[in-house]
């Protein structure tokens, strides 16, 4: 009996040793996301550094609703799925469209917003449709690994490409007449019309089906995945997305509407 006590005691005193701390369950660790910070207003950074946006919000609440304190770790858009293959993220909330390839390599939530593309070019490019972009002579930037990028590759074969690593350079190339166009979603091509009105002109033309966004899991994670699927419904139902869009997009929101653009979060 004194031998098991010193055990015990021993134990109690070195808990951290191998096979005597208590193990720690998943509900008790931090839920690591990723996302590139570099995405206003959905993924961005406040004026102290600090993530901001409305998937950062979306993914706190996501975490007071399975208890656990969120992380967001800062990832460049390429290494968002590593992450989660690599096991430094548990989940991808970056405005992410589900794709079949990267449903490949990672597991995908429930639709919880749409996306189309549309271009934004260069005032002195003559674009003014897609079919106008897709011609010899002409240069589209593209932001790479994105949907943009992989619809010029399928689509804009007669036109060349300008692959950059992030929407900002894109959208540089176009005011400086570099690049006749830049092809993004709807959102970000509106937005970064409306700071360059001088030099662009937006095309807003569904020139394809519309995408839609998930949450990315690593693959076979099942019960992650089936907490999101139910968060994401309750939250739908409860306003969560209007909130996030009056708090955020409502300039935007009234746009589309005026344009007559299917809204980010409405998904009938």
């Amino acid at each position: 009996m004194k031998k098991i006590a010193i055990v015990l005691s021993v134990c109690l005193l070195l808990s951290a040793a191998a096979g005597c701390a208590p193990a720690v369950t998943d509900s008790e660790k931090p839920l690591v996301v990723a996302m590139e910070l570099a995405y206003p207003p959905f993924e961005t950074k406040d004026s102290a550094g600090n993530p901001s946006g409305v998937s950062v919000d979306f993914a706190k609440a996501f975490g007071e609703y399975i208890g656990r304190k969120v992380i967001i770790e800062n990832i460049a858009w390429d290494g968002l799925i590593p992450s989660l293959q690599t096991g430094k993220a548990d989940m991808i909330v970056s405005s992410m469209t589900i794709t079949e390839k990267r449903k490949e390599m990672v597991d995908f939530s429930d639709p919880y917003a749409n996306a189309l593309l549309a271009i934004l070019a260069n005032k002195n490019s003559g674009i003014s449709s897609i079919d106008d972009l897709n011609q010899p002579g002409k240069k589209v930037a593209v932001k790479t690994g994105t949907t943009g990028d992989i619809y010029a590759r399928e689509h804009l074969q007669n036109a060349g490409r300008i692959e950059l690593a992030d929407e900002s350079a894109c959208v540089t190339e176009v005011v400086q007449g570099k690049a006749d166009a830049f092809i993004y979603d709807q959102l970000t091509i509106y937005r970064n019309w409306k700071t360059h009105e001088d030099a662009t002109v937006a095309v807003f033309i569904p020139f394809q089906d519309v995408e839609q966004w998930g949450v990315a899991v690593r693959k076979g994670n099942t019960e992650l995945l089936d907490k999101l699927n139910a968060f994401i419904a309750k939250f739908r139902s409860e306003g969560g997305f209007d909130k996030l869009t009056q708090k955020y997009l409502a300039e935007e929101k009234a746009a589309f509407e005026e344009l007559g653009f299917q809204w980010f979060f409405d998904l009938k």
